[in-house]
């Protein structure tokens, strides 16, 4: 079982269903693909309720693709994890992800 050790933690006002463990925006909607994340969802949030986002810290995410441990990682357009290609980087990968929807650990 993997934990989290998230450091500081930030309640926001989702402006879009928000999912857990799926970067979120500064917006409070999903974080876009490429795109500086304000943190990770730590629970599921519907439009106009208040959302704890995880902001710095050990936190787990969903991976959105195959990750090598010590990537740095990305969002895609759902808020998940993948490998930096050109967007901003969002944190390192702790742990590998063998295929997208696995939970890992992400440092940032």
């Amino acid at each position: 079982m993997k934990t989290q050790q998230p450091t500081l933690t930030t309640t926001i006002m989702a402006t879009a269903a928000l999912a857990r463990f799926r970067f979120t925006g500064f917006t409070g909607a999903t974080c876009a693909a490429g795109a500086k994340a304000l943190g990770v969802a730590e629970t599921e949030a519907d439009s106009g309720e208040a959302a704890s986002v995880n902001v710095s810290g050990i936190l787990l995410v969903e991976a959105g693709a195959a990750i090598a441990v010590e990537a740095e990682v990305q969002s895609d357009g759902s808020g998940r994890a993948i490998t930096l290609a050109a967007g901003k980087s969002n944190g390192f990968a702790l742990d590998a992800a063998a295929a997208a929807g696995d939970i890992i650990r992400i440092w940032r």
